[in-house]
């Protein structure tokens, strides 16, 4: 794959389209964002029809959800595109979308959770994107630094995250394109045209609700199709409301799941990191070069300055 560019950054006045790519929204829900990024951030939104719709637990049929989306991805009045929500659905339109104009006209790609899969696409497709929050979880109770990481990337400037050190952290350094998303739609991608080859990488992982052992199937399923072994490093983020059999239970906690199928590896792996189905959940540039530091003391994520493909 050809080096990965930056679209352009945003400014002030500004246009962004906000569209509902997989579940169904309630508009109400998304008012909020929409003021902080008009009334806080200078920014012009233009609304998707998929923000007012519902077709069962969709925000609308395929066709109307890909077309929605269609249209922002052509049009080159559009800087960015921040998704709704996310839930379930982009995987059953990302093989009918056409991206030549958007290749013409480059623009941010925003979201996390289901949007995994258009990151992904993105990031194959040569194109930085953000694993950030979206135009409902950015208003989310303790979610301040969040949003204001996803204003710092979309505008052009570099943040840098620091967390405390967890016991099961590996020390070491690493210099690296960051990539990754929520776990389960990375597996579910893997064997198809959206995979992403992360060899070489900072791999960065968080998931919710799923059941404590089909998070070890999970991790073996990427140790068996050859993820882990060649990683520049890895950071484990937030698995959010993890449920457990009742009995027998598991018998080990998510990040000590993590850790086991890791373990043979030398690598530097930080744990609890903001990122994933919490309020404070980091934007992450998805093809942005990055150090990550991990030490007795702490662990940091430093994003490195590049300068755009298109200015």
């Amino acid at each position: 794959m050809n080096q990965i560019k930056l679209p352009p950054f945003l400014k002030p006045g500004d246009r962004i389209g906000i569209v509902a790519p997989a579940s169904v929204i309630k508009y109400e829900d998304i008012l909020g964002g929409i003021d902080i990024f008009t009334n806080q951030w200078g920014l012009q939104v233009r609304e998707g029809k998929t923000l007012k719709t519902a077709f069962n637990q969709f925000s609308a049929s395929d066709d109307e959800r890909r077309s929605d989306l269609q249209q922002m991805l052509d049009d080159p009045d559009i800087n960015a595109i921040i998704a709704a929500r996310g839930g379930y659905g982009c995987s059953r339109i990302v093989d009918e979308l056409d991206f030549t104009r958007f290749l013409e006209n480059p623009k941010w790609i925003v979201g996390f959770s289901d949007l995994t899969v258009l990151l992904s696409q993105v990031y194959n497709l040569g194109y930085v994107s953000l694993h950030a929050p979206m135009a409902k979880s950015i208003t989310t109770y303790g979610g301040e630094l969040a949003a204001e990481s996803l204003r710092q990337l979309l505008f052009g400037e570099m943040p840098e995250y620091n967390v405390k050190p967890h016991i099961l952290n590996r020390e070491g350094e690493a210099t690296a394109t960051v990539v990754g998303g929520n776990l389960c739609i990375l597996n579910h991608l893997t064997g198809s045209k959206t995979e992403i080859d992360l060899d070489g990488t900072i791999l960065f992982i968080e998931d919710v609700s799923e059941y404590l052992y089909n998070l070890d199937r999970m991790m073996i399923q990427m140790k068996r199709a050859g993820k882990l072994a060649n990683l520049a490093g890895l950071i484990v983020g937030q698995f959010t409301d993890m449920k457990d059999n009742k009995e027998p239970t598991f018998g080990k906690s998510a990040n000590e799941i993590i850790q086991e199928h890791i373990a043979e590896y030398s690598y530097p792996v930080c744990f609890d990191f903001p990122v994933g189905h919490v309020g404070d959940n980091r934007a992450m540039g998805v093809g942005m070069q990055a150090k990550l530091t991990v030490s007795s003391e702490s662990a940091g994520l430093q994003f490195l300055s590049t300068v755009p493909a298109f200015i």
